[in-house]
């Protein structure tokens, strides 16, 4: 079946659609996914029967009820629908407006940043948590509808091709990537992957110019303007805390959040760290281009609140916890580190699980991070250290600060009785490293 037919269906059920066969409540468009681990064309017929209107399956689905859409490939019929969708859309008449971004770390906070800058004045639709796959991306442009004033789309990538691709889904006019660093690169297979990769943003945007067509480029940040430099005529527009003279103010125990004086406006928030400084600078940046005065997305910053274990920081009845624990990589781990350095405390604990994905350079990338942690520690600027994964294990000169998982980790802290103290929590989301915060 041909995407226009199935497009109709989508309208026919309302734009409502679902991937999950548990999740209907009755009249949606039901695709069938297949990955590794399931089939979604075997749940085909009990989606119809649970209520679904319809459901996109492939050939190898084993019935021919009518309301069965047949198509070759259920995945890409989802791109193709969401790409579809994407055009149709034109509201007060005119097509809709969809930024794009993307980057190593400060993804989702940046997001979340402009979503809060820019709904002050628009109707914004963006990317529910991290969902920025090539599932999570479609599903999020068929989100969009007529009253969608401003479309929000994450993109996030573990190997070369992966924007590309994305991109020609969403169809951002707007491009954003908030920095590039060394993630993935059991995927991407080196630094300069992970820059080419990022930078088919720039790409899909430097190749649909039409005047409205930019990026916004953080102008602090070399790689980001050396991408810029190696495609002539791509439109940007620059931010940056030093490109614009912004102050960042200095955390102590009585102000532990991000403080910064933009403009001669002061910005208090709920981020932990100075490294949110580019975040908030690309969010008050893409609110004046859509006509935001700084003063109404200063107190859109102000008012958001971190969560999901992204910059945030948390007090318990005994100690103060700096939770990052989402995701990590050697450039997210470095400024937490140098953030943490920073924090003024009596006793500062740093608990850090392994970052995942860095291929051959993994080992070499997590020596680095103990022997700077042991180099804090020589030095006074943390007290303590714990780690967790096979990676530091190997590298470890103290094997008895080393753990192979965090369940392991938290039973230590819990027979400590950690009291007083702040603590750093960070790793990679597979070492699960929030699995500590309720023995602190």
């Amino acid at each position: 079946m041909n995407i226009e037919n199935i497009y109709a269906k989508y309208l026919e059920c309302g734009g409502v659609l679902t991937t999950d066969s548990r999740a209907i409540q009755g009249g949606e468009l039901f695709v069938a996914l297949k990955g590794e681990n399931f089939n979604g064309n075997l749940y085909a017929l009990k989606a119809l029967e649970a209520g679904a209107a319809y459901a996109v399956v492939d050939a190898t689905c084993p019935d021919s009820d009518p309301r069965l859409l047949v198509v070759e490939d259920t995945l890409k019929a989802l791109w193709e629908l969401a790409a579809y969708h994407r055009e149709q859309l034109r509201p007060d008449g005119r097509r809709l407006t969809v930024i794009g971004l993307t980057g190593t770390n400060g993804k989702t906070t940046t997001k979340e940043l402009i979503r809060a800058v820019l709904a002050t004045k628009y109707r914004v639709s963006a990317t529910q948590g991290n969902l920025n796959n090539n599932i999570g991306v479609p599903l999020t442009v068929l989100k969009f509808n007529e009253e969608t004033e401003l479309g929000l789309v994450e993109m996030g990538a573990s190997h070369p091709g992966d924007i590309r691709e994305l991109v020609v889904i969403a169809r951002p006019d707007i491009g954003l990537i908030t920095n590039v660093g060394k993630a993935h690169l059991l995927g991407f297979g080196s630094f300069e992957g992970v820059k080419a990769t990022k930078g088919e943003l720039y790409d899909f945007i430097a190749a649909n110019e039409q005047g409205t067509h930019k990026v916004f480029i953080n102008a602090d940040n070399a790689h980001l303007l050396g991408m810029a430099m190696m495609r002539p005529g791509l439109g940007t527009i620059p931010y940056g805390v030093k490109a614009q003279a912004a102050e960042i103010l200095v955390a102590d125990g009585e102000h532990p959040f991000l403080r910064m004086v933009v403009d001669g406006l002061q910005i208090d928030t709920h981020l932990v760290g100075a490294y949110n400084a580019d975040n908030v600078m690309a969010a008050i940046a893409v609110g004046k281009y859509f006509g935001i005065a700084l003063e109404d997305a200063a107190a859109a910053i102000s008012a958001f609140v971190p969560s999901n274990n992204r910059s945030q920081m948390t007090r318990t009845e005994r100690n103060t916890l700096i939770v990052d624990a989402y995701n990590a990589n050697p450039s997210s781990m470095a400024v937490a580190l140098d953030n943490f350095a920073l924090v003024e405390a009596p006793v500062k604990i740093a608990l850090l699980g392994e970052m995942r994905e860095l291929g051959e350079e993994s080992l070499s990338e997590h020596a680095k991070v103990y022997e700077r942690v042991q180099g804090m520690i020589a030095q006074g600027q943390i007290t303590k250290a714990y780690f967790v994964g096979e990676e530091f294990i190997k590298v470890a000169d103290d094997k008895s600060v080393c753990f192979a998982d965090s369940p392991s980790l938290a039973a230590v802290i819990a027979e400590a009785k950690v009291c007083g103290a702040t603590l750093l929590i960070k790793g990679s989301r597979g070492t699960k490293m929030e699995t500590v915060i309720p023995a602190l």
